[in-house]
């Protein structure tokens, strides 16, 4: 399973590990997904997402079925289907 969000496309980053010292290690920096199911009350279904902790808060505030409207009209959300 892949570590992107299905909505939003938030992917891993790399960066480094800073100690005391200032010396750097390689690591990366994952983003908070989470495995949802989402009711589409104007389509009558369920549909199941993994989206990031972010991406819930918005669809809190505007509703699935317009975050998703608006995340394809600015080139994400492919995969998801309406």
């Amino acid at each position: 399973m892949s570590k992107t969000c299905d909505l939003t496309g938030k992917r891993p980053v790399k960066g480094n590990h800073v100690s005391h010292s200032n010396r750097k290690t390689k690591r990366h920096f994952y983003p908070n997904l989470q495995d949802k199911r989402f009711f589409v009350p104007e389509l009558k279904k369920w549909i199941e997402l993994r989206v990031s902790t972010a991406s819930l808060r918005t669809i809190d505030k505007v509703g699935i079925y317009q975050f998703i409207k608006d995340q394809k009209a600015k080139g994400f959300a492919q995969s998801v289907e309406l």
